[in-house]
């Protein structure tokens, strides 16, 4: 079954690709809007503005192990097919930003799918590259930052400071938000690889339960 947690490691191999040491994944779901909005920043090399303007063309790609690229048309297909607005912003030295919205009651709006197993294989299999993963509620009154996914990162941008490990927050006016960031639990485990199949499955549980808490009541 497709699942938009599949989109979102795509293109954070993508980054990786791009030689990108940081990739910021920020998930905002505002009700207000009935909108959520997937944000995925990197360091990378970026794009020079040919290849900017030709990623939109499905029978394009860089790859060498296949001749069709579809990753991020079909990404954006399926964004403005579920009524949101999608954004890819990318200059040469100077990293990439992608950016999707969905309709949350949109029928034909994919799951979001089980995004800390896909988090948690990103940081398991790329140790030498950092991870920041927020996850926001808001416009509810009962629970992200309600802008509608403009930033990302969640409480640090790519280049900047520590997001956090864990960081479970709420702001007094029902949003909330949750942080995790890679450089923590590095720092956390002490040693101990972040490779490691037992720090994976936690990664992945870890995150999938703070997510869970916080979108309680909204199907993702």
């Amino acid at each position: 079954m497709y699942e938009l947690s599949l989109n979102i490691m795509d293109i954070a191999q993508n980054s990786i690709r791009a030689n990108a040491k940081l990739v910021s994944v920020t998930i905002d779901v505002d009700e207000a809007r009935d909108m959520m909005t997937i944000v995925i920043e990197d360091d990378g090399d970026g794009m020079s503005e040919d290849v900017r303007k030709a990623v939109s063309d499905p029978f394009f790609t860089t790859r060498t192990t296949r001749k069709v690229g579809l990753g991020l048309p079909y990404y954006e297909m399926v964004s403005k097919m579920c009524e949101g607005e999608f954004e890819l912003r990318s200059e040469q030295g100077s990293g990439t930003r992608v950016s999707a919205g969905f309709r949350i009651s949109h029928i034909d709006r994919a799951p979001l799918g089980n995004t800390g197993q896909t988090l948690a294989l990103l940081a398991g299999a790329n140790p030498g590259v950092e991870f920041i993963f927020a996850f926001k509620r808001g416009g509810s009154g009962v629970g992200g930052d309600g802008d509608g996914g403009g930033g990302s990162g969640g409480g640090d941008s790519v280049g900047g400071g520590s997001g956090g490990d864990g960081e479970n927050d709420s702001d007094g006016n029902g949003d909330s938000s949750f942080v995790f960031d890679t450089r923590e639990i590095k720092a956390i485990l002490d040693g101990v690889g972040i490779d490691t199949p037992e720090v994976v499955v936690y990664m992945e549980g870890y995150i999938n339960e703070n997510i869970q808490n916080i979108a309680r009541g909204i199907i993702l």
